[in-house]
């Protein structure tokens, strides 16, 4: 009987929704999470009776078929790259984009990947670094008695060290935009990837044509929202549910049937 595999394929759908529903919830308070969206496609359909075809010789075309569908299946896990709320923390390391783009970070291989949580640190020689110790590009080395960081919209980054009366510039953060900010590969970590899916990374100046803001003091907060999610789930799980009535119900048949022949 075909609707036990159908609704098995339906149940399976579910599954995958619910566990994508569980990870954004679970990232509620994570640091530049952006939220996904598990999607979904029906299968193959299979002919009872072809349709457009003539039942008889010279009649007219049967104007609808007989086509019933096999089930669903999950055909990506899309990332919504939508902009979080900005949340202030008077941590003057801590930085926030409002807008497009991304970080540029190089993991201790060597690989340059992307994040959006600006909660950074300085590092044993005062680079700038992440939580993970990873370095921030381009780099920025603050000297060992700095006072006071000031980081512009732009992007800029002065220092002003003990007895210094202005700030010197230390450098230029630039920012990475992309043609398909969804095609990036979740790595873990708060970190991203460029693949081909993505494109290439484009570098500019934040503030500039199609680049964010850089907000000092900021961190950007989870895109996450959690009525959002929890109406979500319960849909999810009413769908799981009526999958598993339609199995209920084709087995009762079969059983039906199974004591009508005996």
């Amino acid at each position: 009987m075909r609707a036990l595999a159908i609704a098995a394929t339906g149940m399976s759908a579910q599954q995958t929704n619910v566990e994508v529903i569980a990870n954004n919830i679970a990232n509620i308070n994570t640091t530049g999470f952006k939220r996904a969206r598990a999607e979904f496609s029906d299968l193959l359909y299979q002919a009872e009776r072809a349709g457009g075809v003539p039942n008889v010789d010279g009649g007219l075309p049967i104007p609808d078929g007989a086509l019933v569908g096999l089930g669903v299946r999950t055909v990506g896990v899309r990332n919504l790259h939508m902009q979080g709320p900005l949340t202030q923390t008077g941590n003057p390391l801590d930085l926030a984009i409002n807008g497009r783009g991304w970080f540029q970070i190089t993991s201790p291989t060597g690989e340059t990947v992307y994040t959006r949580a600006g909660s950074f640190n300085k590092g044993p020689e005062g680079q700038l670094v992440t939580n993970d110790g990873y370095v921030v590009e381009p780099a920025i080395n603050f000297p060992a008695d700095t006072v006071e960081i000031v980081i512009n919209e732009t992007g800029q980054v002065y220092a002003k060290t003990a007895g210094q009366a202005a700030p010197q510039m230390l450098g230029q953060l630039n920012l990475a935009n992309f043609a398909n900010d969804g095609g990036l590969e979740p790595i873990g970590n708060n970190l991203y990837r460029e693949t081909d899916a993505s494109g290439t990374a484009t570098m500019g100046v934040a503030a500039d044509t199609g680049f964010g803001k850089m907000h000092q003091g900021y961190l950007e907060s989870s895109n996450v929202d959690p009525v959002k999610e929890i109406t979500e789930l319960i849909s999810a799980q009413r769908a799981y549910e009526m999958n598993s009535k339609v199995i209920q119900a084709a087995d009762e048949m079969a059983a039906t049937v199974s004591k009508g022949i005996r």
